[in-house]
């Protein structure tokens, strides 16, 4: 199957899914915590742009990312920066940071698979891997000469420039905080 394929096929279906090489794949129900996570994430995000006036977007899980004509993700957030997108579209064909939240399903997917295709992407400067569970970020960030760096943050302020935006990583784990806690 083609992304132009599913992309006609998954509309309307019930349920998530990648197609990942041509073979559908169904997503997993999500957790509590990876849901807030991923809420507390995209907030984060669309916090930071406002800070930094820039000219860019997020958008929140529910747009695909297509990779090549075989292969198609949904990330969990994913930012864009130019001219606000078709309201109607469905994919965003140029992210500049894509964030995936791990469940204990995906983690070999997102810091495998996902992490070389992203990067296949001129587009994408940024890939971080958000760990509800450890309460840390791998953040990947692409550098000059196609080398990839990889920093973990945990209290950190992740510095992501392009395009100049600043994310506290604790924002991302704050909504847990008091049940983790004991509260």
């Amino acid at each position: 199957m083609t992304v132009d394929e599913f992309l006609t096929w998954a509309d309307g279906q019930p349920g998530r899914f990648e197609l990942v090489d041509g073979e559908v794949f169904a997503m997993s129900p999500e957790r509590v915590r990876h849901a807030e996570v991923k809420a507390a994430t995209y907030l984060a995000l669309r916090s930071a742009l406002k800070q930094a006036k820039s000219a860019c977007y997020a958008l929140p899980d529910g747009i695909s990312v297509r990779v090549d004509q075989d292969t198609v993700f949904e990330p969990d957030a994913l930012v864009y920066c130019g001219m606000r997108a078709d309201p109607d579209a469905t994919e965003i064909t140029d992210p500049v940071i894509v964030v995936e939240v791990q469940s204990p399903s995906t983690r070999s997917v997102d810091s495998g698979l996902k992490l070389t295709r992203y990067f296949s992407l001129e587009s994408v400067i940024h890939y971080l891997i958000v760990d509800p569970v450890k309460r840390l970020v791998i953040h990947h960030r692409r550098a000059q000469g196609g080398l990839i760096e990889t920093r973990m943050a945990t209290q950190e302020t992740l510095d992501l420039t392009p395009p100049g935006l600043r994310l506290p990583v604790p924002e991302l784990f704050a909504d847990r905080a008091s049940d983790d806690d004991g509260a």
